[in-house]
């Protein structure tokens, strides 16, 4: 029976693996779920070795590789990404295996029997060296994020960027809202999203929104030199642009 470890932390997309996995065979241990480097490293310095390891590049405190940089990972890793070109650039060149999110099942069980010849052949885990963590890093840097995984009862729907008008905080909970006005949780907080959507396309508008320059239905000037934002979801309140803000603003929508 594998032992298996979960690092990810978009928990929509971490239970949604975990169903996979029991699906694919429900004698395999999951371990532990973990969402961050630093949670990571401390598992790793306590824990027994896992059989095999899904990791997700981006998580709650940083880039994954750094869990390579301060512990020693020494069992096959299938990394999960949504970015697609960069994955398959850096991974597949290296012989490392990756999952593109929202993971299908069928994608699940090639990447299993993949590791299960690799475990009968008796082959040793490709080594993921420092020089590959540079090389990915520096494709990241490059790229934004350009689908958001969201759980929907018992399913995962993948919204892609172009279809988000905004983001909005309410009651210590993210939501995003698409082109036809459909609102859903993120796992995300909107200081985390700002850093990993493009800013051409987003503006952090102020503390509890982050909108799409598709998002806009009319501007208004408001007291004191500042903006007031009527939003294309015709229910959703006016919001006002923070006075720090304006003149940012006003540079992002000539963007």
């Amino acid at each position: 029976m594998y032992k298996v470890l979960i690092i990810e932390d978009e928990k929509p997309a971490a239970d949604w693996l975990k169903q996979l996995i029991r699906k694919h065979d429900p004698q395999i241990s999951v371990l532990a779920i973990l969402d961050s480097v630093n949670g990571a490293v401390d598992w790793f310095q306590q824990n027994q070795v896992p059989d095999l390891v899904f990791m997700d590049i981006q998580l709650a405190d940083g880039l994954s590789f750094e869990i390579f940089e301060r512990v020693k990972v020494q069992c096959p890793v299938i990394f999960t990404t949504a970015y697609e070109e960069y994955a398959i650039k850096a991974f597949k060149v290296n012989s490392l295996d990756y999952l593109l999110k929202p993971i299908a099942y069928n994608e699940l069980e090639a990447a299993f029997q993949k590791f299960g010849e690799r475990v009968q052949s008796l082959q040793t885990a490709p080594i993921v060296t420092i020089d590959l963590l540079e090389k990915v890093k520096e494709m990241l840097r490059k790229q934004y994020k350009t689908r958001f995984v969201i759980k929907v009862g018992e399913h995962l729907k993948s919204i892609t960027v172009e279809d988000i008008l905004f983001f909005y905080s309410l009651e210590k909970a993210t939501f995003l809202c698409t082109v036809d006005f459909k609102t859903y949780l993120v796992d995300y907080s909107l200081d985390r999203i700002s850093e990993m959507v493009d800013e051409r396309r987003f503006f952090r508008i102020n503390r509890k929104y982050i909108i799409s320059n598709q998002s806009i239905a009319d501007i208004i000037f408001y007291s004191n030199s500042r903006l007031k934002i009527k939003l294309k979801k015709k229910d959703e309140v006016s919001i006002i642009v923070s006075r720090d803000k304006v003149a940012a603003f006003k540079e992002w929508l000539d963007m």
